[in-house]
């Protein structure tokens, strides 16, 4: 009896083996790119083990698909390499075989930069996860790409050090570097650009570069050209990073969040403006307008006016806080605001932040099923009052649902449309208040983008944003070290090739 059970679940199990390698076989005989065959996924699978390779059609679509719009992009094939060795054997054999690919962290982005729009395979850097080196007196350390930020933050809390860049989403590290992503704390600490002291790249050819030199990690240097920032913010068009070295910062002795509110978006955007002006060094500063606000209040729990306001992060000493605290009271007032309110608290800091970061998603929630499209202009900051001023007006007049929040302190800003998909009109109107508020930051000597990256959804906005040369030179950059266009394809420039 029991020979006979277990003769009947090895028999289950074969066929469920059999069914499973005869889908994926399946799946490569219908590949979108047509060097992807049966036996390139063998080479893959030999190269870095057959664990590490899949081709189930779920996981593809999964590994497509990033928080923004723009839908699915399944590629062929999906790859979870575990080293460097890995991520170099893999660009090899693609290489040779002229297959795109497709790096990925933890698909937190907008601008569908994970899509794999001419198929190919995806890179998916999740299974390196190791921090490599923390060295506390030098204030850095050396992480693979897959660490996401909250991980490292945890991993170095008991140091006094952190690493501040906060764009919400705990995204990846090597994700972070490669769309230049910044967030809440870039007023003060800057972005990635500012904080990345090398990285570890691997080329379209599976050769290794160390965009500082190998293993430097000064906090200057006057040496060749700047690769590292050449590499931040370029979205895995011409390498796969493989290490990521970072600056970290002290923590402050005191940190102290305060709220407060205006009766005008003008206001509360001028009052941002003369605080920068007066030179206090605040940690952070974000606007929630007024419709952010009722949403953010109802969604999360908190009990704050509901008018447009700002959040506000002081870090420092006692005595600095305060003194700064006073000084931005004292400014607040001038601009008509009120309700200024602080609390040293961490854990009402905590519940202050984590409201802000989840507005995303509680204004998905209010309309169920709907999806939205999000801009991430940014503007100087004398341009920044007309700007949001003008931008809220565009939302109110769309009659669409939108929400108004930002960076405020660097001059950054995002809106965010919801939108019906089953309602064409309804899209087309989102699309067309997005192209409205991009093209009025560029007349106003802004960008199409301060933080989210160009993916498929910006290109046409680089292009008047950089002008003819530019463009030229960004394309004579890609076919130098890319000449093959195998990474990342489709993404931020058109090329010929």
């Amino acid at each position: 009896m029991l020979k006979s059970r277990l003769l009947s679940i090895r028999y289950f199990c074969f066929k469920s083996y059999l069914k499973c390698y005869c889908s994926k076989s399946n799946d490569i005989k219908k590949a979108r790119h047509p060097n992807v065959t049966e036996d390139f996924v063998n080479k893959l699978s030999s190269a870095i083990g057959h664990e590490n390779v899949n081709t189930s059609l779920p996981l593809r679509k999964q590994c497509g698909t990033d928080e923004g719009y723009h839908g699915t992009s399944a590629s062929d094939v999906v790859v979870f390499p575990k080293s460097r060795d890995h991520i170099c054997n893999v660009a090899k054999l693609c290489s040779r075989n002229l297959v795109p690919m497709v790096p990925r962290g933890t698909g937190t982005g907008l601008e569908h930069g994970v899509g794999a729009i001419k198929g190919g395979v995806c890179i998916d850097l999740s299974h390196m996860t190791s921090i490599l080196k923390v060295n506390e007196e030098d204030f850095d350390c050396i992480v693979e790409p897959g660490v996401t930020r909250k991980t490292l933050g945890a991993h170095i809390r008991h140091t006094g050090l952190m690493f501040p860049i906060d764009p919400g989403a705990d995204a990846s590290l090597g994700g972070m570097a490669s769309t230049s992503a910044s967030g809440t704390n870039a007023v003060r600490y800057g972005t990635m650009k500012e904080n990345v002291l090398n990285l570890e790249v691997v080329l379209a050819d599976g050769s290794v570069l160390n965009t500082a030199g190998p293993n430097r990690r000064t906090r200057k240097s006057a040496a060749g050209y700047n690769l590292t920032e050449l590499f931040v913010g370029s979205e895995g068009t011409l390498g796969i990073i493989s290490k990521v070295m970072l600056r970290l910062h002290a923590v402050p002795a005191m940190m102290v969040s305060a709220t407060c509110s205006f009766p005008t978006i003008a206001n509360a955007v001028e009052t941002v403006v003369q605080i920068l002006q007066n030179n206090i060094r605040i940690a952070r500063i974000e606007l929630l307008d007024d419709v952010s606000m009722a949403i953010s209040c109802s969604y999360s729990g908190l009990s704050y006016p509901i008018a447009h306001s700002l959040f506000l992060e002081f870090h420092g000493t006692e005595e600095s806080v305060k003194a700064e605290a006073d000084q931005v009271e004292e400014i607040i007032k001038m601009n008509e605001g009120s309700n200024f309110s602080w609390s040293a608290d961490a854990e009402e800091r905590n519940k202050l932040w984590k409201a802000r970061h989840e507005i995303y998603y509680a204004t998905l929630a209010q309309k169920p099923g709907y999806k939205s499209i999000i801009t991430d202009t940014c503007v100087p900051i004398s341009n920044l009052t007309e700007m949001i001023t003008k931008t809220k007006e565009d939302v109110s007049e769309s009659g669409l649902l939108g929400t108004i929040i930002g960076h405020v302190g660097d001059g950054n800003f995002h809106t965010q449309l919801l939108y019906d998909p089953k309602n064409k009109e309804e899209f087309e109107l989102a699309r067309t208040v997005e192209h409205k508020i991009s093209e009025r930051a560029l007349s106003m000597n802004g960008t199409c983008t301060g933080e989210h990256g160009i993916g498929i959804g910006k290109m046409s906005f680089l292009e008047q944003e950089l002008g003819p040369v530019g463009i030229q030179t960004m394309q004579l950059i890609k076919r130098a070290l890319d000449p093959q266009n195998l990474m990342n394809p489709g993404k931020m420039l058109k090329m010929d090739v």
